[in-house]
């Protein structure tokens, strides 16, 4: 295969590549939509539903170390096939647990989606890097703005069921039908290592692009992807916070409707979208350093905005602002640990199961701390990550071209803003 025909297959890959991001935002975002309705209809309290939660991220942290071992095996195609699946009967059994009113088969269903929403973060995210090696440029943040796109779809598509009345259970099977299909379609698409090889060597098995199977272990301790980790930690806590209670924070906040709770999410989500949207020409013109420290600075603004003013449409501003600075640690966290594409598949995962370490103590602190002070300033406590991140953002600062392929777009920029 030419180089001209992989960068074909690389274009149509990424568009691809970018649907399902889409449609796990868009997935996610109508069931979280939904939180405030079930914690109604089954009498939960927020310490209990922060305890759900939780068993939810555990699924997530089970699946996440092993996805890179899985997509060595199977490829990126497979495993985002496979993982969408099992996330699928997960919720599947969610509907079931909320339509008997039985909290323990809500419990078992969301480990199950969690273990496949895992797999499938890690899996969509390994697919994008191989994009990106195709095409020859960073375009991460792109992919996660088509999450951010699903996500806000979601949310507003969650506000209107949510007002038209339609029960949970029928809601959320018929958008895991329209989902899974939909994905199942976008991975036939996918950018193959094949294809990398026969572009970059003639058709010749490339064992850089497929990984290198001993460095499963080892990359838990390079000093570098575990402070990269902590910089996704931070920011996957940060916008995993919004996604869990922001919604409850408005609707007990403000003693407002559920629907505008969803429409409280659904800013944040714009927010956020807007700003991963711009975050591709923000890198290439200011480098990873500054432009994660100034997204910092905006999520810490905007989250003091949201918990501590007691007007809802300045509150409303804040969570925009929160979303803008939520944005970028976590693709940029993703691109970082692929800078070797050797390494790329073993660093997401170790990367990205640091990340979503933080959801095994979020849900249930800011759930116990809301029965205590109330959903929205609970929120506050999320300012001790963002302070963790930001003192470890600059090991995400790009490594030297000779161990990093592709070459990012702030390395092209010299890296000038970074020092």
């Amino acid at each position: 295969m030419s180089s001209t025909n992989t960068t074909q297959r690389a274009r149509r890959g990424a568009a691809l590549v970018m649907a399902t991001f889409a449609l796990n935002g868009f997935t996610l975002a109508n069931w979280l939509s939904r939180i405030p309705t079930v914690r109604d209809e089954l009498g939960l309290s927020e310490g209990q539903l922060g305890m759900i939660i939780l068993v939810g991220s555990l699924g997530s942290l089970l699946s996440m170390p092993v996805t890179g071992r899985v997509i060595d095996g199977l490829g990126a195609r497979r495993t985002v096939a496979l993982t969408a699946v099992v996330a699928a009967v997960g919720l599947t059994v969610v509907a079931a647990g909320v339509h008997a009113g039985t909290v323990w088969l809500l419990v078992a269903g969301l480990f199950v989606t969690f273990m496949g929403v895992g797999g499938w973060d890690v899996s969509m995210n390994y697919a994008g890097t191989m994009v990106e090696r195709g095409l020859e440029r960073a375009i991460m943040p792109w992919f996660h703005g088509g999450f951010s796109i699903g996500t806000v779809l979601g949310a507003g598509v969650g506000a209107l069921v949510i007002r038209a009345g339609v029960g949970v259970p029928l809601h959320v099977v018929t958008v895991v039908a329209v989902a899974l299909t939909l994905v199942l379609l976008c991975t036939r698409g996918f950018l193959t290592a094949d294809d990398l090889a026969a572009g970059e060597n003639g058709g010749e098995p490339d064992e850089e692009v497929r990984g290198a199977r001993a460095s499963f272990t080892g990359v838990w301790f390079e000093r570098r992807t575990l402070l990269v980790g902590l910089v996704v930690l931070a920011a996957a806590l940060t916008e995993g916070a919004a996604n869990d209670w922001l919604a409850l924070a408005v609707v007990d906040g403000f003693d407002a409707p559920n629907e505008v709770g969803a429409i409280g999410l659904a800013i944040f989500l714009l927010g956020m979208t807007a700003m991963r949207f711009l975050g591709t020409a923000l890198l290439n013109r200011f480098g990873r350093v500054v432009v994660l420290r100034l997204c910092t600075a905006m999520a810490i603004a905007g989250l003091a905005i949201f918990t501590l003013v007691p007007v809802m449409p300045v509150a409303m501003a804040g969570g925009a602002l929160w979303g803008m600075g939520a944005a970028l640690g976590f693709p940029v966290g993703m691109s970082a640990a692929s800078d070797d594409p050797a390494k790329a598949a073993a660093r997401l995962a170790v990367v990205s199961t640091i990340g979503y370490a933080a959801f095994l103590v979020g849900p249930g602190v800011l759930g116990l701390l809301g029965e205590i002070v109330g959903t929205r300033h609970a929120l506050l406590v999320i300012m001790v990550p963002l302070v963790a991140g930001l003192l470890a953002i600059p090991a995400a600062r790009e490594l030297p071209p000779a161990s990093a392929a592709p070459r990012t777009e702030d390395s092209r920029a010299g890296g000038r803003a970074e020092a």
